[in-house]
């Protein structure tokens, strides 16, 4: 016999409804289906749920159809790990195909950009070289990239487009330049921002880093990815690619700037993809400025947040825009 002084409830008297008379989230309307052998991609496309990521997919890659056709600016933020995956040649496809109207980039991308574009190779193995200090110290990477770091702030240039302009200049032999982004938009006249902090990146540690000009050309870029996120109202997307920092703080400042000289900046369309979705992509690309804006009546905003790896989304994402999915729009 139990010692609580209280009896378990008794459940008799509760009162159920029929299961089809429910609300529910999920359909089998909704299911996948099945793909057939050798079907097309956009079969496969198709046959996608209409469920959670994969129908937030859909509603995405209609928003960037539609800011294409539209012509507002299609933004795309690039941390360093997107380029040494080996996506640079995916992005400079869709550059040429008018899915892309911007390129922002953290000190990284621009790093291992410019080393696949001179040498073909790139991102060291950090343990083999730090135990001897040797590290971050390849003789061109530093002073190239601090080259032009003073360049673009002597000619009142941001760093993307001074990166640009020396790798397609003859003085660098770039051996694989069919693989550089800065390249191809240098040469298609798309602009790149690199936006850096201070020390995070190798050129920083070596004797021809200037602060004075990283910091120049750093914020001339952040002026300028300012006039490109003003371009994206209303109805532009921005994509944020495996920054977890940088980028999403200079995308939600730039925001901020936008509205403050008096563009309401809405209805937009933001994603983040990653494979761990982080604190201040969710906030400062996702949520904060898609926010409904206060006392307005103005078309809603969305944000999305997708989860995976860079080298299979971002092809995935590419593949179905150049195929013209979702059909129907």
């Amino acid at each position: 016999m139990s010692i609580y002084g209280i009896e378990p409830i008794g459940l008799r008297s509760i009162r159920t409804y029929p299961l089809a008379s429910r609300k529910s989230k999920v359909s089998v309307r909704e299911f996948a289906r099945p793909i057939a052998r050798g079907a097309s991609l956009t079969k496969f496309l198709d046959g996608l749920s209409r469920i959670l990521a994969a129908e937030d997919l859909r509603h995405l890659l209609v928003a960037i159809h539609a800011a294409r056709a539209k012509r507002k600016a299609i933004l795309w933020g690039m941390g360093g790990h997107v380029i040494k995956v080996g996506l640079g040649p995916v992005v400079i496809d869709l550059m040429r195909r008018g899915f892309v109207s911007g390129i922002a980039m953290n000190g990284a991308a621009l790093i291992h950009d410019f080393e696949i574009a001179l040498v073909g190779n790139t991102s060291e193995d950090v343990e083999a070289g730090l135990g001897g200090g040797k590290f971050g110290m390849a003789a061109e990477t530093g002073l190239y990239l601090n080259e032009i770091a003073v360049g673009a702030a002597r000619s009142g240039f941001g760093l993307g487009e001074a990166a640009g302009k020396l790798l397609t200049s003859g003085r660098l032999r770039a051996k694989h330049a069919d693989a550089s982004v800065f390249i191809a938009a240098y040469k298609l006249r798309i602009p790149v921002t690199v936006h850096l902090a201070i020390g995070t990146d190798i050129p920083h540690m070596h004797p021809a880093a200037d602060g004075a000009a990283l910091g120049a050309a750093t914020h001339h870029d952040f002026r300028l990815f300012c006039a490109l996120v003003k371009q994206m109202h209303p109805g532009g997307v921005y994509l944020n690619w495996g920054s977890a920092v940088v980028l999403p703080e200079v995308f939600l400042k730039a925001v901020s700037v936008v509205r403050n000289l008096g563009v309401a900046l809405r209805p937009i369309t933001t994603a983040n993809f990653d494979f761990i979705q982080h604190y201040r992509p969710l906030q400062n690309v996702v949520k904060r400025p898609t926010a409904p804006g206060r006392g307005r009546s103005t078309p809603e905003s969305h944000g999305y947040a997708i989860t995976g790896h860079h080298e299979l989304l971002l092809p995935l994402v590419a593949a179905a825009l150049t195929s013209g999915w979702p059909k129907g729009r």
